[in-house]
């Protein structure tokens, strides 16, 4: 692709921009970070997951003299990529462990012989000294860190390969750095520009809200069963993407899930590497596929018609969460993020840290993360406002979260609170050790328990004092007054109940506590249509978020163009997303241009896509 640093930075970044992309505008910030990183200043992008951050490093490594050296963690993300961009007519190519020794060795001459606009490389590959010395012979026009959060050891996907990249500032001191990351706190942004000598840097932070997404906590009542009743009533048929904290509990959930009817295929480390393979291509090429799947997947997909994201288990802090929640309406149409959580989260999470070798230092800020974490599951107020705080970013709310929707209740939970921690204080007085949540929630209901005869607690004053609340309210007040503060579950003594030094005040009713009101959710509560912040037919289905606010006619184009774009991705062996983005189908199904020259003005056409698809295109339109 020719250079055009001669002509005025702008002008040659807007031609670019929609020449090869297709697009006529920049959003937000991109203008201002591509101008200064094609001017040669280093930067420290903070991008919400889809906001479009590829652009700030795939222009100005067209702009600028040289190859741009992008570094991805992840094979999937390097392949999607250059997939898209020999599509659109950029010469790119990655360098990974995919790659035959004959197919890196082509790359290679490619990129010393200057045929190449842009190389993604792993970062351990890029480390070794014989690929330093290779980039150090040829122009480099800049390195692009992308995921940079991967090198804060505070962040949530540490990859200790990632430290050794300050070499590039030592290495190649004329070559601007660009860092970017979808989700990083002020702990992290700064270990993100000191593991990178990333000092001199423009760091630029645009608004991490995700306003198509929908925020939905749930309670955990069955899980498994509450996750089947998301999908099949809001969800069914669309791709979407599970979490589970564990190997087992990925195998148990896909393997349900199969067996009633839903397409879902299990993802974890202990898969060999083809499966792993298969199930990720299968995601990324096939509609309506489900992925039950630890942490370990969906770093780097970039798939935009992902129509949910659930937990089954809590995520240990709100980076994790947002990182993997913003895996969801990546194509700006509405999404949902679904959770299931209950106070077996917060002992699992509270254990995991205790028993971690990690310094005294890393585990004070891990409470402090799941503690925010924790902090949002419980909010009674909106959670989009909740979350943006944690990032620093002041909102209102939002109209498009669980809680906007129905708003839930807070009452004077003092008295509650008292029997729950005298209940905690007597059974431990009157034998001598703790016990756990469920033997004193049985305590305060009177239950006629063996265990509880055994211990002749169902003499104690507290027993069924607390009749009147349902388990379910009291698994509530416990796991609230945990977060509080009040009481502290003991992992090493079999989940054992303790009070602390702050429930003594509430004992004496010197401290009133206020608790959330326990109610019955339903799968599909907060999933109301077309409420504000979320587009029309917010969480609704995702086929009826690509067609929303299409006509009849639109519609049945739409259907028309995303069948021929199917069939041209099998044919290409890419997913289909790398054609064109429902997006732009969309606008193609609205608009319905006669001639090249409408269709060129449809976001999301290119110059090389107009010429490769531009006629078909037309003639599908018209269903011919």
């Amino acid at each position: 692709m020719p250079e055009v640093a001669a002509a005025p930075a702008l002008a040659a970044a807007l031609q670019a921009l929609q020449r090869v992309f297709g697009y006529s505008e920049f959003k937000g910030p991109q203008q201002v970070i591509i101008e200064h990183v094609v001017a040669g200043g280093d930067a420290l992008v903070l991008m919400p997951t889809g906001g479009g951050k590829s652009l700030c490093y795939q222009i100005p490594s067209l702009l600028r003299a040289g190859v741009g050296i992008v570094v991805s963690p992840l094979i999937a993300l390097m392949q999607d990529q250059v997939a898209a961009l020999k599509e659109a007519g950029v010469r790119a190519a990655f360098l990974n462990s995919s790659l035959s020794a004959g197919e890196a060795a082509s790359v290679e001459a490619a990129l010393r012989e200057g045929r190449l606009d842009l190389l993604y490389v792993a970062p351990e590959r890029l480390l070794t000294e014989r690929c330093l010395a290779m980039l150090s012979r040829i122009p480099i026009a800049l390195f692009a860190i992308d995921e940079a959060h991967c090198v804060s050891q505070w962040g949530h996907d540490f990859r200790p390969e990632y430290i050794g990249l300050s070499v590039l500032a030592e290495r190649f001191p004329d070559a601007p750095r660009i860092a970017l990351t979808a989700t990083a706190d002020a702990a992290t942004r700064q270990e993100i520009v000191k593991r990178l000598a990333l000092d001199d840097a423009r760091c630029f932070v645009t608004s991490f809200d995700r306003p198509n997404i929908r925020y939905r906590v749930v309670e955990k009542d069955d899980p498994r069963r509450q996750l089947l009743a998301f999908i099949k009533e809001g969800q069914s048929g669309n791709s979407g993407i599970v979490y589970c904290a564990t190997r087992a509990k990925v195998d148990q959930t896909a393997g349900f899930l199969h067996e009633q009817g839903i397409g879902a295929l299990a993802y974890h480390a202990g898969l060999d590497g083809q499966t792993r393979s298969e199930v990720q291509a299968r995601f990324q090429r096939e509609d309506g596929v489900v992925v039950v799947a630890t942490i370990a997947f969906g770093m780097g997909i970039d798939k935009p018609d992902v129509r949910f994201v659930a937990h089954l288990d809590l995520p240990r802090s709100v980076e994790s969460y947002y990182q993997e929640t913003g895996r969801a309406g990546r194509d700006g149409l509405p999404a949902e993020a679904w959770m299931a959580y209950g106070l077996a989260d917060v002992v699992q999470q509270r254990r995991f840290i205790d028993a971690s070798d990690a310094e005294p230092a890393y585990k004070r800020v891990a409470g402090v993360k799941l503690d925010a974490m924790l902090a949002f599951c419980e909010t009674p107020e909106c959670r989009r406002v909740c979350l943006l705080d944690y990032f620093g970013e002041r909102s209102v709310p939002c109209g498009n979260c669980d809680n906007c929707l129905l708003p839930p209740e807070t009452v004077d939970g003092t008295v509650v609170a008292q029997k729950f921690l005298s209940a905690v204080y007597r059974c431990e007085k009157a034998s001598g050790f703790p016990f756990g949540a469920q033997h004193l929630v049985d305590v305060l209901r009177g239950a006629a328990t063996e265990k509880i005869r055994r211990f002749g607690h169902d003499a104690l004053p507290v027993f069924g004092a607390g009749g009147d609340i349902s388990v379910k309210e009291w698994r509530s007040v416990v796991r609230q007054l945990t977060i509080a503060g009040l009481v502290q579950v003991d992992t090493e003594r079999y989940n054992s109940v303790m009070l602390t030094q702050a429930s003594r005040a509430v004992l004496k009713g010197e401290s009133p506590v206020s608790l959330r009101r326990w109610r019955e959710a339903s799968p599909t509560a907060g999933r109301r249509r077309g409420a504000s912040g979320g587009g029309s037919g917010a969480g609704s289905g995702g086929r009826d978020a690509a067609l929303a606010e299409l006509d009849p006619s639109a519609a049945e184009v739409f259907q028309r163009l995303r069948a021929w774009r199917a069939q041209q991705a099998q044919t290409a062996g890419v997913p289909a997303y790398v054609i064109f983005h429902d997006a732009t189908l969309r606008e193609i199904a609205r608009n319905q241009p006669k001639d090249r020259g409408e269709l060129s003005a449809v976001a999301g056409v290119g110059a090389r896509k107009l010429e490769s698809y531009g006629d078909v295109l037309l003639r599908t339109v018209a269903g011919a």
